[in-house]
Formats: structure tokens, C-alpha cells, sequence
């Protein structure tokens, strides 16, 4: 199977530990990967509880060094990233090359808003969890312990979604006036199209 030019995943309502599996086993397999609303990636498990994990996590630190790490991303795209790159061998060339490969953002970018975006089934929320199990937002718990731009990303979707509304409506005029155009002239080109079909067109 021949690699394409990048994979856009939407990140939204996929749990975070299994589409992070799927992205490493792409990535080191030599394909590029963009997942974008990171900010809508979800984690089983009360908002609560969750919380309290992260605020764990906050206190491993160097105790000598707090700068020498570990280094604790806020980031939504920050938490999905770390996430992949315990699932690769990344102190090794290999590795490193495969995270190199993965890019990830909160919202959808300039230009990924215009291409076609996919989702990973086997990593669907609706698809792994039961209906009544509880999860948690990523993009919430990241506005907790320190993310600032949670309102901004918000704002900047709404005006995406906004003109994304327009392009449609527009196409979808378009297609009509197409649909009505060939439905009156299809008697004019009836012999046109049986000579098509003649060719195997």
C-alpha cells in the first residue's frame, strides 16, 4: 500500500490511549499523520478523577531541578503527543523520524480546514465505551491545570464552522442549478450521451 501525502485524523470524541496506539503503529510504519481538535479528544473516566491523576502527575518533578524535567504539557495537542511517544521507541533514530512525523493541533489550521479529515472506528468513544460510562474532555481537564487558550480555540471554531456553513450552502446551490441545467437539456443530449456510452464513458 502506497503512503499518502499526510492522514488528517479529527480528533473529536476519540479516546485518547487507544487513537494514540493507532497513530504510533502509522508512524513508524513510515506515514504522516495530522490529528487536529485535540482539544475534543476524550479520556475514560470521571472529570474528577482524572483531575486528580493530572494533579499527581504535576508533582513528579526533579527534586534537585525542577527545569531537567519530567516536563508536564498543558496542551491538549502537548497531552496527545507525549501520549504517542510512550508507545515509541523514541531515544532511538528510528523513533525520533516516526514522531517527526505526527503533528498535532487544538481546532483545525488553515490548511487542514479545506481537506478531507478521517476517524479512527476502533478508537470512537461511541464504539469502546458502554452509554452510561462516564469520560472526560481533554480540552476541560487542560483548562484546569493551566491551558489559557481554551476560549480562544472556541472562538476561532465557531468562525470556522461559520464559513465552512457558507461554502456549502454555496456548493450545494450549485449542484442544484447543475441538476435542473441537465435535467432540462437531457433530451438534446440523449444522442451525446448514448455515443459516451458507446466509447465506455
Amino acid at each position: 500500500m502506497g503512503f499518502e501525502k499526510a492522514i488528517i485524523i479529527d480528533g473529536r470524541d476519540h479516546l485518547i490511549g487507544r487513537l494514540a496506539s493507532a497513530i504510533a503503529k502509522t508512524i513508524l510504519s513510515g506515514q504522516r499523520v495530522v490529528v487536529v481538535r485535540c482539544e475534543q479528544l476524550n479520556i475514560s473516566g470521571g472529570f474528577y478523577r482524572n483531575k486528580l491523576k493530572y494533579l499527581d502527575f504535576l508533582r513528579k518533578r526533579c527534586n534537585v531541578n525542577p527545569k531537567r524535567g519530567p516536563f508536564h504539557f498543558r496542551a491538549p495537542s502537548r497531552i496527545l503527543w507525549r501520549t504517542v511517544r510512550g508507545m515509541v521507541p523514541h531515544k532511538t533514530k528510528r523513533g525520533e523520524e516516526a514522531l517527526n512525523r505526527l503533528k498535532a493541533f487544538e481546532g483545525i489550521p488553515a490548511p487542514y480546514d479545506k481537506m478531507k479529515r478521517m476517524v479512527v472506528p476502533a478508537a470512537l468513544r461511541v464504539v469502546r465505551l458502554k452509554p452510561r460510562r462516564k469520560f472526560t474532555v481533554v480540552g476541560k481537564l487542560s483548562s484546569e491545570v493551566g491551558w489559557k487558550y481554551g476560549e480562544i480555540i472556541s472562538t476561532l471554531e465557531e468562525k470556522r464552522k461559520a464559513k465552512a456553513k457558507v461554502f456549502y450552502e454555496h456548493k450545494r446551490r450549485i449542484q442544484k442549478c447543475r441538476r435542473e441545467a441537465e435535467a432540462d437539456k437531457a433530451d438534446q443530449l440523449k444522442s451525446v450521451n448514448a455515443t459516451l456510452a458507446a466509447l465506455g464513458h
